[in-house]
């Protein structure tokens, strides 16, 4: 989806108009009781987005011997992480570890589920759509502890607007990490589209397993604990398998435009759908800064690659997101594709045609000998509330003993595996 607004063509804030002081780069909290829910998916994506363009910049460094573009790569560096301390530090004292998780997670569901609809490429498209299903079930066994750590409902953050049932069961994401590498695009043909809907949802990934690696280890409930770092590892898995669908070959300013690019599309449509007045100006500024720093890298693809940026990132500003319900979307994968696995020969296939010597077999038993935390999550819950927490149409809910018959392995799986008897039985009591 793109729109007549070619950044390129644009005029933002010079770089050496960028630097702000301290009260103006920390800015007043949201407050957590009246956000909508999508002003908070922007904010956590934004602050995703923001450090990888800060870690790319910073590994550009470490291989650039060029004082002149080192110092331009400093200079921007530093204001993306101001930017980024901005963004991060919306986020209010009194929001809870868990709060921010599930805003996480409804980040992970919508963001990725808008993009497969807007990818042109159909294997990134089904890429997408396999990822979908593992954030989908992340926010299920999340939402289970924010209700018995913190009594809250999964409406009290996701508003209402993302369903809340099972996907495809956690402890059936670890797979061997190698047959989680995907082909990757073609720089020359791949669609500016797909280069940024990649990038987007790498950076957002990325943030979401950095998020649980700094922050789980916070509560002191062993399996809540536990949770956290079983979850976070299949956020390492997402990085490594949505980072090897973009083109290894590019050059490195390439890789700079398309980050700077990537930043000013995500600013764009962040100012556009924003709600909050206040915040909405946030994201103009920010947009305005990041026009500047993809002018300077445009440059640089035209004097070091010999290429007119425009055969990169194209005339038009590319739409990565449209924060809004994405339900009926989810659902339908979800039925279609909660059997679905990785294969040896970076594609798709079903529990059904698994070889018995699958590579991912051996990784799930080991990690899972001694029970999967999210699992357990279940069994949690079924004590405490004598249910499971959901947010869905009855007719959803009702069929969580189905889909888990039809997406659970019969092979290594975790020693306390919560039945589908025992699903059929929570859907049974009363709420």
């Amino acid at each position: 989806m793109t729109t007549t607004f070619n950044p390129l063509k644009e005029k933002g804030i010079p770089v050496d108009e960028q630097l702000r002081t301290w009260h103006d780069i920390v800015q007043k909290p949201f407050n957590k009781t009246d956000v909508d829910c999508y002003t908070r998916t922007r904010q956590i994506l934004m602050n995703g987005i923001e450090v990888e363009a800060w870690n790319f910049k910073h590994a550009f460094a470490r291989f650039s011997d060029d004082i002149e573009i080192n110092k331009f790569i400093a200079q921007t560096r530093r204001i993306e992480d101001m930017q980024q301390t901005t963004v991060n530090w919306l986020t209010p004292s009194d929001q809870s570890v868990l709060e921010t998780t599930l805003g996480y997670e409804q980040v992970a569901v919508d963001l990725t589920a808008w993009l497969a609809q807007n990818e042109p490429d159909k294997y990134v498209k089904e890429t997408f759509d396999f990822g979908l299903l593992e954030d989908f079930d992340h926010l299920y066994r999340y939402s289970q502890w924010a209700h018995m750590i913190h009594g809250i409902e999964p409406s009290d953050i996701v508003q209402g607007q993302t369903d809340v049932v099972l996907g495809r069961p956690t402890q059936n994401h670890h797979n061997d990490n190698a047959i989680r590498l995907r082909k990757h695009y073609d720089k020359d043909t791949a669609a500016p589209q797909t280069k940024v809907n990649i990038l987007t949802l790498v950076s957002g990934e990325q943030q979401t397993h950095n998020f649980y690696a700094e922050h789980g280890m916070q509560y002191g409930n062993d399996i809540l604990r536990e949770t956290y770092a079983e979850i976070c590892d299949v956020e390492e898995e997402h990085v490594s398998m949505y980072e090897s669908l973009i083109d290894p070959t590019e050059s490195m300013y390439e890789k700079l435009l398309l980050h700077e690019f990537t930043e000013v599309c995500n600013y764009y449509t962040c100012m556009e759908d924003e709600v909050d007045e206040r915040i909405k100006k946030i994201w103009e500024m920010f947009m305005l800064f990041e026009i500047e720093h993809m002018r300077y890298a445009a440059e640089l693809v035209k004097k070091y690659d010999k290429k007119d940026p425009e055969e990169i990132i194209g005339t038009n500003i590319v739409i990565p997101c449209r924060f809004k319900s994405q339900k009926k979307y989810v659902q339908d994968i979800l039925k279609k594709e909660i059997d679905k696995r990785l294969d040896n020969n970076m594609g798709y296939t079903t529990i059904d045609e698994l070889p018995d010597d699958w590579e991912s077999y051996s990784v799930q038993e080991a990690v899972a000998e001694d029970g999967a935390p999210t699992e357990t999550t279940i069994r949690l819950i079924m004590i405490a509330d004598n249910r499971d927490i959901v947010e869905a149409d009855d007719a959803l809910i009702a069929k969580q003993p189905q889909l888990l018959a039809k997406g659970l392995q019969d092979e290594a799986q975790a020693p306390n595996t919560v039945s589908i008897e025992e699903y059929e039985e929570m859907g049974e009591r009363d709420d």
